[in-house]
């Protein structure tokens, strides 16, 4: 009997336990992989902070990364946009050695002291596992859209510890002002599930404590919203700046991998400077603080052009975890000004840089109420959106294509593209 010759609820049996058993699928291959990689990362940062003078072999460490992608991988080297294109006009699946090479490369990156985050790391790898099945299960073009789409939401969520937010990433990342329904289904099921395989594999993610609230009212509201229109501008200028940086050095460094020995030389010698690894790896105890302490006000500014300088010259992670400590920051040194609790607006801003700079709205609000409560909804939603509408339409991503303009002012923006 043919499939179409069913009833239609059967149809819509089959088609559920169908994607749900894919779904798991691509949980299990990228929650493993996510767990791994945690792993891993979290020892090569110990292992920083031991040596500290591992610094002073970024430059090194950058040229044989470079080297590694200029003769293994320069048919993954478009990362996140390589995944995002493949959904937008799907041509061949991603090679497998995505997944090791981003792996080595960002953790060799976090080891030696480059500014980069992990995100980009677990997409990748989420990505390029689940588009083995394509071949596997003989999936059609339409199909392995979905199946990838669910393979990022699996990634992000499974590093985060962020299901709901994973889940709705994958589905809003691909188009600004659009989400693909189509894939609701194996995209929240493969980001739940991915997020209870690594706590499964022992995952532990950091908890962030917000301990003071201001009350809901027109004055607090104003103020949010305020924040999230600097947070908009701040995101804005981190893309443009790591887009043009990388543009930059394509035009003027020819040999691929002295791209990221020069930017290992410029962080190198920034951090012998400054006598501190402050704006180097992910920065996760400076986000903490966020939340606990008045900060330098320059922090955000420091962590932004480390990461712009590692980011642009080739250094292999992802942005999300360096936006977070960016937004988390610029909060703190804007709480004193907005009259707002400082742990209040450093997760306010934590999500809202993000926000602004993936052009990820939808979920970034939901990720603030994973992390930080319910309670945090309504400024969450205030500062995101505005973040949103204020930094442009040329985000990190640059493969995320214009599904509808942000507002009527923007529709005839040169950087939009359909």
């Amino acid at each position: 009997m043919k499939p179409n010759s069913l009833p239609q609820s059967l149809r819509l049996l089959l088609h559920v336990v169908k994607w749900c058993a894919i779904a798991l699928l691509v949980a299990l291959l990228a929650g493993t992989a996510s767990a791994f990689f945690l792993w891993t990362l979290d020892v090569a940062t110990r292992w920083r902070q031991i040596w500290p003078w591992l610094i002073a072999l970024l430059p090194l460490a950058g040229f044989i990364i470079g080297w590694l992608y200029l003769r293994l991988g320069q048919s993954v080297e478009g990362g996140n946009n390589l995944l995002i294109d493949e959904i937008h006009d799907p041509r061949r699946v991603v090679p497998l050695r995505m997944a090791p090479l981003v792996l080595l490369g960002t953790v060799t990156s976090h080891l030696f002291g480059a500014s980069v985050g992990r995100e980009g790391t677990a997409v990748q790898m989420g990505g390029a596992l689940a588009d083995q099945l394509t071949h596997l299960l003989r999936l059609p073009a339409m199909d392995r859209r979905i199946l990838l789409m669910a393979g990022i939401s699996a990634g992000f969520s499974s590093v985060f510890g962020t299901p709901v937010a994973g889940a709705v990433f994958g589905l809003e990342v691909l188009a600004i002002g659009r989400l693909r329904y189509d894939a609701i289904l194996p995209c929240f099921v493969a980001a739940i599930a991915a997020d209870q395989i690594g706590q499964a594999w022992g995952v532990h993610h950091t908890h962030y404590a917000v301990t003071a609230w201001a009350p809901l009212a027109w004055w607090s509201a104003a103020a949010v919203l305020l924040a999230g229109i600097a947070c908009g501008l701040a995101g804005r200028f981190f893309a443009a700046a790591t887009h043009g940086l990388s543009g930059f050095m394509k035009r003027h460094v020819t040999y691929a991998p002295l791209r990221p020995a020069l930017g290992g030389v410029v962080v190198a010698l920034a951090v012998l400077a400054l006598g501190s690894q402050r704006y180097v790896g992910l920065g996760i105890e400076v986000i903490l603080e966020a939340f606990a302490q008045p900060l330098a006000p320059w922090d955000w500014l420091a962590k932004g052009l480390f990461t712009i300088v590692s980011l642009g010259s080739g250094f292999k992670g992802g942005e999300v975890t360096p936006l977070f400590y960016i937004g988390a920051t610029l909060g703190n040194a804007m709480a004193p000004w907005l009259h707002l609790p400082y742990s209040m607006l450093a997760a306010v801003g934590f999500v809202a840089v993000f926000a602004g700079a993936a052009n990820t709205p939808l979920a970034s609000i939901i990720m603030a109420i994973e992390l930080f409560g319910p309670q945090i909804g309504p400024f969450a939603a205030l500062a995101c959106v505005s973040s949103y509408l204020f930094s442009g339409h040329a985000g990190i991503y640059r493969a995320q294509r214009v599904g509808q303009h942000k507002h009527r002012a923007c529709a005839g923006d040169d950087g939009a593209q359909q």
